[in-house]
C-alpha cells in the first residue's frame, strides 16, 4: 500500500491506478455496507485515523483495516462514494499532496554511509582517510517540502547540493534495540532530498546546531510511504539534475545499514512510532564530483542555481521531485 497525506485536511489516504483514496471514509463504508456497523463513521476514525502519526500508532491492524476497505472498495462496493454520498476515489493529480512525516517526530539522517561518496568527501576536505563510523546528525525543521514543492535557496549559502536517500519510518515504540528487530520496528518506506550548504563552511567544532543541513525548507520527503511492499535494505535510488542523472546507489550499499542505525540511536533513547532514519547519499552529489581548487573552493558548475529542477526516484516507492528558488525579498 502506498499512503499519501492530501488535502486541506492533510488526511491520510492511499494511492491507487492513479487515483487516491480516503482510508478512513472508506473504513467507514467497508464498516457500515460489509460489516452493518452503527456509528461506522466515529468507528473509523478511531480504527484507521485520518491523521498519519494517528495511524501509525494504531499499528499493523490498521494497515490490514484499510487495505481491508480498499479491497471492498475495488470489488465488491456497488458504488464508490462515502457515507455522505461524496467521491471516495479522487484524481490524483487534482488532489494537493503533503510531504508524508508524521506530526512531532523526529528525523535522523545518516552521514557518510556510502563508500566512495565518504572516500571523495575526506579527500575534499584534507583530511586523512581513516575506519568509517556510525555518525550523523538531526534534521530539525518544521515543515518538509513536498513533491513537486519549492526549494529556497538559503540567503548565507553559494555552494548548494542535493542528497538522494531513502528513509524508514518506525512503527513501534523501543529503546535499546538490536539489528534484529528492524523488521519489526520499520511501518514504511519513503524518499528523502537532504539539501546542503557546502559553501560558506561553519567553524569546525565538536558541535554546531549541523547549521549547513538546517534552514527552511532543507530537505524534501515523498511522495508517498511504501508500507508492506519493499525490503528498505534494497532500494535502488536515482537522483536527475534537470534530467541529467547524477546519483544511482541501493541501500543494500550503505556502510552501516538501517539496522545497526536502529541499534545506536536507540541506545538509551526511546525511539517512537513516527520517528525516521534516513540512509545517507550515494557518490555523485556537487560536492565529491567536483575539483578542490587551490584556495579550497570549488566551482559552481555541478552545484544547484535558481532554477534548477531535482527529482530523486525509485520504482519501489515513486518521484520526488523539487525545484530551487531564491529567496525573495
Amino acid at each position: 500500500m502506498k499512503i499519501v497525506v492530501f488535502g486541506p485536511d492533510r488526511r491520510t489516504g492511499a494511492l491507487r491506478d492513479g487515483a487516491v483514496v480516503d482510508l478512513s471514509h472508506a473504513y467507514a463504508k467497508y464498516l457500515y455496507e460489509r460489516e452493518g456497523a452503527s456509528r461506522a463513521a466515529e468507528l473509523a476514525a478511531a480504527l484507521v485515523p485520518s491523521d498519519l502519526a494517528a495511524l501509525i500508532e494504531n499499528g499493523p491492524a490498521a494497515v490490514e483495516r484499510a487495505q481491508a476497505a480498499l479491497d471492498y472498495l475495488f470489488e465488491r462496493a456497488a458504488d464508490r462514494n462515502d457515507l455522505r454520498g461524496a467521491p471516495l476515489v479522487l484524481p490524483a493529480q487534482e488532489q494537493q499532496i503533503h510531504a508524508p512525516r508524521p506530526h512531532g517526530t523526529r528525523m535522523a539522517c545518516a552521514g557518510s554511509n556510502f563508500t566512495t561518496h565518504r572516500e571523495r568527501m575526506t579527500r575534499r576536505s584534507g583530511r586523512e582517510a581513516r575506519a568509517p563510523f556510525i555518525w550523523g546528525f538531526w534534521k530539525i525543521a518544521h515543515d518538509a517540502v513536498p513533491s513537486g514543492g519549492e526549494v529556497i535557496y538559503p540567503a548565507r549559502c553559494d555552494r548548494l547540493d542535493y542528497e538522494g536517500e531513502v528513509a524508514v519510518i518506525l512503527g513501534r515504540r523501543g529503546k535499546d534495540l538490536r539489528p534484529a528487530d528492524l523488521q519489526s520496528f520499520v511501518w514504511g518506506v519513503t524518499l528523502f532530498c537532504d539539501w546542503s550548504i557546502r559553501s560558506p563552511r561553519e567553524p569546525l567544532g565538536p558541535m554546531n546546531f549541523a547549521a549547513p543541513k538546517n534552514f527552511d525548507t532543507s530537505y524534501s520527503l515523498g511522495p508517498c510511504i511504501a508500507v508492506g511492499e519493499v525490503d528498505p535494505e534494497n532500494i535502488d535510488v536515482e537522483t536527475l539534475v534537470n534530467g541529467e542523472r547524477r546519483q544511482a546507489h541501493n541501500t543494500r550499499d550503505m556502510t552501516f545499514s538501517f539496522a545497526q542505525y536502529l541499534e545506536y540511536l536507540s541506545r538509551d533513547l526511546t525511539l517512537y512510532p513516527g520517528d525516521l532514519i534516513c540512509s545517507g547519499t550515494g557518490e555523485g552529489t556537487a560536492a565529491d564530483a567536483s575539483p578542490v581548487l587551490a584556495d579550497g573552493s570549488q566551482p559552481p558548475d555541478l552545484f544547484l542555481k535558481p532554477g534548477d529542477r531535482v527529482e530523486v526516484k525509485s520504482p519501489a516507492i515513486g518521484s520526488l521531485r523539487a525545484r530551487i528558488v531564491a529567496k525573495s525579498g
